[in-house]
């Protein structure tokens, strides 16, 4: 059984594939596997037609049972614009389960959620904090090069998957509720996968340990 990811950014290719692999460790799924995402950019999926194209091709992928779309947030509410394209996408799935996940703002205020855990390592200043409300900033990068020793610089082909290897799962989802939106979605696709998961969330991670 295969979840497919479709995605916008060059860096989720490689990053949002930890994070979901992450999630079948945690779940004890291991019969789910996690495929190559599916790219296209933001322009295509935010309309009905690269939507639809988008699922049509990820139908194809070998054991496709389940589709999770993940994008930036940026300006748009996700309230507003995820269920829009929640709704071409199951259109265009059928039975196949779908989920559409708005990180707010960008994928890297994940990061800034739990900066702790990225201290000293790939350039982050050892006195980095994280932000009072990591959904907020619109250029979330740049918040996250604030925190980072002078001279470095975020290279998102490379650090966006090494830092999604790093940042505690508890304490994000303990912190953005956009993450929390993926974990709950993730969770929701495999049970409608036919894979059992005993208790979801860890009561680990709703203590924010």
């Amino acid at each position: 059984m295969t979840i497919q990811p479709i995605v916008e950014g060059h860096g989720d290719v490689s990053a949002f594939p930890v994070l979901l692999r992450r999630f079948v460790e945690q779940t004890q799924t291991w019969a789910v596997r996690v495929g190559r995402p599916i790219r296209r950019p933001r322009n295509q999926l935010v309309v009905e037609e690269g939507v639809k194209r988008a699922v049509q091709l990820a139908l194809v992928q070998p054991d496709c049972s389940a589709i999770l779309i993940l994008l930036d947030g940026n300006s748009d509410c996700p309230a507003d614009l995820g269920p829009i394209v929640h709704g071409w996408a199951v259109e265009e799935a059928g039975d196949v389960p779908c989920s559409v996940v708005l990180a707010h703002r960008e994928y890297e205020s994940w990061f800034l959620a739990d900066i702790e855990s990225l201290r000293g390592r790939r350039g982050v200043r050892i006195d980095a904090e994280p932000h009072p409300n990591p959904e907020s900033p619109r250029g979330a990068k740049e918040q996250l090069e604030l925190r980072m020793l002078p001279g470095a610089s975020y290279a998102e082909t490379a650090d966006q998957p090494a830092f999604s290897a790093m940042i505690s799962l508890s304490i994000v989802y303990s912190r953005s509720r956009s993450f929390r939106k993926l974990a709950n979605s993730f969770a929701s696709r495999v049970r409608a996968m036919g894979c059992g998961i005993d208790s979801w969330p860890p009561s680990s991670w709703t203590r924010g340990s």
